[in-house]
């Protein structure tokens, strides 16, 4: 499966510009075939992390390494981006990531959120390089 977002999953340019880093929380639901159902975003630090996060799992149908019988109930990932720092400190660098988790546009649950049976999956970090 990490396999999978890190071929299909692709960090756009919004992200880098801003040089967002964060937390994502997605569930999604599949039926005995594997196609997705319904997804929803939990939690996330930034509302531009959870796009490229969509659009990877629009390309899952039917891709799921998941067993037979674990496919027709919910699924929760979460995700983990950040990039590969640079050699050298760099104060425009700094400023740039404090102007981001000042102006970051969470998404955050306000009720409670039933979960029925789920299945936690393995966090998939996403590390991407910044411009310079």
């Amino acid at each position: 499966m990490n396999q999978f977002f890190k071929d299909s999953l692709t960090v756009s340019p919004e992200i880098i510009k801003k040089t967002a880093i964060g937390t994502v929380v997605f569930k999604f639901t599949a039926d005995a075939k594997g196609t997705i159902t319904k997804m929803i975003v939990y939690y996330a630090d930034d509302a531009v992390l959870a796009s490229p996060i969509i659009d990877a799992l629009k390309k899952s149908n039917h891709k799921w390494i998941i067993p037979n019988h674990e496919r027709t109930h919910d699924f929760i990932i979460p995700f983990s981006f950040s990039f590969t720092p640079p050699a050298t400190s760099n104060l425009k660098l700094q400023k740039a990531l404090y102007n981001n988790y000042r102006a970051r546009n969470p998404i955050i649950a306000t009720n409670q959120v039933p979960l029925n049976e789920a299945t936690l999956l393995p966090a998939v970090v996403v590390n991407y390089d910044i411009l310079q």
